[in-house]
């Protein structure tokens, strides 16, 4: 109840895996595989679908402690955009405690405040600049590289679950309604699709209206884009 009024008072969406006890069996299961790296903190942080390039949510995070962290990490500038915009790399494995940007980033401070010293991020890009992005906490230093490549390989192999997770939690597409538009992507026109799935044109239109109105938008371009940022497609 706290952590939904926390959420509710920073006009943040609530994490899925706090609704998804399957999601948050996943988290809690690759948490305890972590532990053999001393990581004892996970947070994903996804693109807000209707705000800007810069804009994130928290996606999933645990242990539910740490959300306040989380978010203020997914509402500062750091990593996000300007980070991709830099050319900069998926990985990244950053020892808090001594940052340059430490006397300036609130979440750097919160994070520290829960006992944690080390963070690795992971990227997985999207279309249009946007990303997933995966933080693993640890609250002592890493010794060497090979442990945060250990990481890093580790959110490799998780990630397809999760996202997939995440997707059937924050999607209300229906099936069908997805499958126009995966054919879309694919370039497909309503009557090309429409013959793929034995169905007509207008059905086919109406299914991607009906995606368009939940997406919050005009045209199927943009639904498109929306749906790959919710991990949907």
């Amino acid at each position: 109840m706290l952590l939904s009024r926390f959420f509710e008072n920073t006009s943040m969406q609530l994490p899925v895996n706090f609704d998804s006890a399957s999601l948050d069996g996943i988290l809690s299961d690759w948490a305890s595989a972590l532990r053999e790296f001393s990581v004892e903190a996970v947070a994903v942080l996804g693109p807000d679908p209707f705000g800007t390039i810069e804009d994130r949510q928290v996606m999933a995070v645990h242990p539910p402690l740490v959300a306040d962290a989380a978010t203020a990490l997914a509402e500062s500038r750091d990593f996000g955009a300007p980070w991709r915009d830099s050319d900069a790399p998926l990985v990244a494995w950053q020892h808090i405690a001594k940052s340059d940007q430490l006397a300036s980033s609130r979440w750097r401070l919160l994070w520290l405040a829960h006992g944690f010293q080390t963070v690795v991020r992971v990227e997985f890009t999207l279309p249009a600049g946007r990303a997933f992005e995966c933080f693993m906490f640890s609250p002592r230093e890493l010794t060497d590289r090979s442990e945060a490549a250990s990481l890093a390989w580790s959110a490799l192999n998780i990630w397809p679950v999760i996202r997939r997770c995440i997707a059937q939690e924050r999607s209300t597409l229906s099936p069908r309604e997805r499958e126009c538009l995966v054919l879309a992507f694919q370039g497909m026109t309503a009557r090309e699709t429409g013959q793929r799935l034995r169905c007509s044109e207008r059905t086919v239109n109406y299914h991607l209206a009906n995606a368009m109105g939940k997406l919050k938008v005009d045209n199927k371009l943009a639904a498109i884009q929306r749906a790959c940022w919710i991990g949907a497609l």
